[in-house]
């Protein structure tokens, strides 16, 4: 099994190794050890790796290295300089998508001893879970994310708790006159993956079993894409859903065209800017499907060690600094990333920045994950291909064909990032 998962690795690196030779990066310092962070640019980074080298006290010292801003940019930088076994990469702030693919490849040093207890003490199960593969953790959660219902109160005094009631709503305001759209994730991309997965998990079902290498696609899955096709075919569906993404979606809403959004956090912050739209703009737990409670799709980001950095020992303890309590506040205040430490949401300075903490909190502890796969890119290239346009849906006539397409991709037959 791992030779095969490795071949289609490399069949992804494609060029990898002749790439590799223009890649330049800082190994040691001249003053002494030197831990290069590999992670995406984040605005206020650079005071937690500062944070953390004075508490080094001269041990070693982090350096902050951006990639660039687009996810498939920083996997591809970083998957060249693994498949040359570059050692100057030594902490790495990974997608939680990317797990299982880089642990697989033999590319990260697993988690062990009191460096995994120390990770595992009051961070959040399924973040958690996003760093585990096989049963082994090669990575420590830095931050998460789930989306949420965001619903105008002027439109809408109770929130609707189920999906069929979310639509049900939506409509009767159109039929009113008044502005009821549903605007989310619809375009052919990750975010229509995780709209699927949410529905998915939420409904009970599955799409790859356990070992990642089995497409499923069972009865619960395929009730998921009914009710994808039911939003997507209804009355009150944003007419752009088919192209939307994250901000396609927060627009259209604080335009004036909506009454519900399925979003992550983010959007709060960004509807402050306009105040008379912010006094109605509200939140809840995200619609269930299937059951009383959703389980909506982490995000986030998990810092991993490098398999070939020649600073382990140091490495293991600036993810351990990188990650704390206290820097992921500050990184939650600063940047509006939500923690993975859970203790972090209940000090006071989370209250304004955060007012739906609790919401977020409680959503996180009944989360899911994405199919942990190493060949997840090509598992969501292929479910964001098939499930496009939602509209068009035929439940059972797509689940097959997702069905047999995911196991293509998971057999190295399919579409290859």
């Amino acid at each position: 099994m791992g030779a095969k998962r490795r071949y289609r690795l490399a069949a992804g690196v494609g060029v990898a190794l002749l790439a590799a030779s223009t890649v330049t990066a800082c190994g040691s310092s001249d003053d002494g050890i030197t831990v290069n962070v590999y992670k995406y640019p984040q605005e206020n980074f650079q005071a937690v790796v500062d944070n953390c080298n004075a508490k080094a006290a001269g041990r070693y010292k982090i350096v902050y290295n951006k990639l660039p801003r687009e996810a498939d940019g920083q996997r591809e930088q970083m998957v060249r300089r693994f498949a040359a076994e570059d050692d100057s990469m030594d902490v790495l702030g990974l997608d939680v998508t990317w797990t299982a693919e880089l642990a697989e490849a033999g590319w990260l040093k697993e988690f062990t001893g009191s460096v995994k207890s120390q990770v595992e003490s009051g961070t959040l199960q399924t973040p958690l879970e996003t760093a585990t593969y096989e049963n082994k953790l090669y990575a420590a959660p830095d931050n998460t994310n789930v989306q949420l219902l965001w619903y105008r109160s002027d439109l809408v005094p109770t929130p609707p708790k189920t999906w069929d009631e979310m639509i049900s709503m939506a409509e009767a305001l159109v039929a009113q006159g008044k502005p009821g759209q549903i605007v989310g994730q619809g375009k052919q991309y990750e975010g229509l993956v995780v709209l699927y997965n949410t529905l998915v998990n939420s409904n009970g079902g599955t799409i790859i079993d356990e070992s990642g290498t089995k497409a499923v696609v069972d009865d619960k899955a395929v009730e998921a894409l009914a009710a994808l096709k039911k939003l997507a075919t209804s009355k009150a569906i944003d007419p752009s859903f088919s192209n939307a993404a994250e901000d396609n979606a927060r627009l259209a809403m604080e335009n004036g065209n909506a009454a519900f959004q399925l979003n992550w956090p983010y959007v709060y912050a960004a509807a402050q800017k306009k105040p008379d739209f912010a006094k109605n703009f509200k939140w809840a737990p995200y619609p269930a499907l299937g059951g009383d409670t959703s389980k909506v799709t982490v995000g986030g980001i998990n810092f991993a060690v490098s398999a070939y950095t020649r600073h382990p020992d140091q490495s293991f303890d600036a993810v351990l600094c990188l990650r704390s309590a206290e820097n992921q506040k500050l990184a939650a205040l600063k940047d509006g990333v939500p923690p993975t430490i859970e203790s972090v949401y209940d000090e006071p300075e989370m209250a304004e920045a955060y007012p739906m903490r609790d919401t977020i909190k409680d959503t996180l502890k009944n989360a899911s994950v994405r199919p942990l796969t190493p060949a997840y890119q090509n598992a969501s290239t292929v479910i964001a291909t098939v499930l496009s346009p939602p509209a068009s849906i035929d439940p059972k006539a797509t689940g097959d064909r997702l069905r047999e397409e995911l196991q293509d991709a998971l057999d190295s037959k399919g579409v290859l990032p």
